[in-house]
């Protein structure tokens, strides 16, 4: 039997690296001591298995719920005070099961092909308000693009005083979150002291209680006055029934909705802000793809833009250099479970490295280098590429996010001439527990197609 060796520092310098730094600690970590090791990471400082290996992987994928456990009570205590204890993040067995049920059909198919006009016109309209040569954060502006998709595709709103409200609060609570002073209080929980509206702490606690407050509001008015006409995720939910019959109460609406707005917000608009910068940075790439886009013509359908290989192929780089998660949720080790050459007792907490795997030289030669063509030129597995998580609990929102993505890039590239004006590589930071470009990317708007 192998033992499992990791970084000697103390726990806590190992918590606080991984929090600031999290790519540069386990790249560190694994050229030292491979594609399996021993972190102290966890919010108690306890140990944390982390494993880039795809067997591996593939391993722990297929014998969830047998071996490996595909939650742990530190991420719980980690999630709820974000998203709430019906979030589907946090749920296990019978109810994670049940939501996901409720949740599956609004996410993919014929379902999210409805979202796309609004998908595009919202992209249109935001963008169409940027002043020609005045510098904007690409960042910014995906954010923005990102949160009235969600106001509308999600939340079915579209303007009115509670719209602006939610709005405002909404955007001050998750810039509340993405700070990263205000993040590590979520790491630590002996921080989370309310001492008064000016504590951090306090501060979130305020905020949330207002964005309840208007949820809780929302739905109750919409429950009261189901349109069946309307498309939007919140009143499909409200008609929403399970086997037994039975529909979401408002306390589980309230939970889906902060994290489909968590799991919709940051990520998208991150991974956008990446593929515009990519794009531009290099300049093959971005003459390659707009032939493609030329070749549809001037009026193609939302399906013949969401099937385009080379764009696709930029989108799946994109997400492959930087996953909108670094890391997949953890694993319990639940009975003795020998991974790889390794022996893991009952207990172990396992975490998959998406980031490490997808920058394997055996999977991906030069990793660091942005090269679409690999995605035309193999197919790689699920254990291999898995920008979304995998197993039982990957992300339920991923077809949408994906069609997303290319639809705005589409809209954006087929209408707008951008110019980069960051000169110098723009490097990866740690917003909550997401990669997003440092800086936000500057570009320009510099004409029009």
């Amino acid at each position: 039997m192998i033992l499992l060796d990791g970084p000697k520092t103390p726990g806590p310098i190992q918590m606080l690296q991984w929090i600031f730094d999290p790519l540069g600690y386990t790249e560190a970590a694994s050229q030292s001591y491979g594609d399996i090791f021993l972190g102290k990471v966890g919010w108690d400082y306890s140990p944390h298995v982390f494993v880039s290996n795809p067997k591996a992987i593939e391993q722990i994928f297929t014998s969830e719920s047998k071996q490996f456990y595909p939650l742990t009570e530190s991420f719980k205590k980690f999630s709820k005070p974000i998203l709430g204890e019906h979030s589907i993040s946090v749920l296990e067995g019978v109810n994670h099961k049940r939501q996901r049920q409720l949740l599956m059909p609004y996410f993919h198919g014929e379902q999210i092909k409805k979202y796309g006009i609004a998908i595009c016109n919202i992209t249109e309209k935001i963008m169409s308000q940027l002043e020609p040569g005045k510098p904007f954060s690409v960042h910014e502006l995906m954010k923005d693009i990102s949160l009235q998709v969600i106001l509308e595709v999600v939340f079915g709103l579209y303007k009115g005083e509670r719209y602006q409200l939610l709005k405002k609060l909404l955007i001050s609570w998750l810039n509340y979150l993405v700070s990263p002073v205000h993040a590590t209080l979520l790491f630590f929980s002996f921080l989370q002291k309310d001492l008064g509206s000016w504590s951090p702490w306090g501060r979130f606690i305020r905020l949330k209680k207002q964005l309840d407050e208007v949820l809780y509001s929302e739905i109750q008015e919409r429950r009261k006055q189901v349109d069946s006409e309307h498309n939007d995720i919140l009143t499909l939910l409200l008609s929403g029934r399970d086997e037994k019959g039975e529909g979401m109460t408002d306390k589980e609406l309230h939970d889906t909705l902060l994290t489909l707005l968590i799991a919709g917000y940051e990520t998208t608009s991150g991974s956008l802000a990446w593929a515009l910068y990519w794009i531009h940075h290099m300049p093959n790439v971005y003459n390659k793809l707009l032939k493609e886009l030329d070749s549809l013509g001037n009026s193609p359908n939302l399906l013949s833009i969401s099937q385009l290989p080379y764009l696709t192929a930029i989108s799946q780089e994109t997400l492959r250099i930087y996953p909108i998660a670094p890391l997949n949720l953890p694993h319990l080790v639940i009975k003795p479970a020998r991974l790889m050459d390794y022996e893991l007792k009952p207990g172990t907490k396992v975490v998959i490295d998406i980031y490490q795997t997808h920058h394997r030289e055996d999977l991906y030669p030069n990793p660091k280098q942005f090269r679409p063509e690999r995605f035309l030129e193999k197919q790689f597995s699920i254990y291999e590429y898995l920008p979304f998580g995998g197993g039982s609990r990957r992300c339920i929102g991923a077809a949408l996010s994906l069609f997303e993505m290319k639809l705005v890039l589409a809209t954006i590239l087929s209408r707008y001439q951008l110019t980069l004006l960051d000169k110098q590589p723009v490097q990866p930071r740690r917003q909550i527990s997401f990669i997003v470009p440092a800086g936000g990317v500057k570009m320009a708007v510099v004409g029009q197609r």
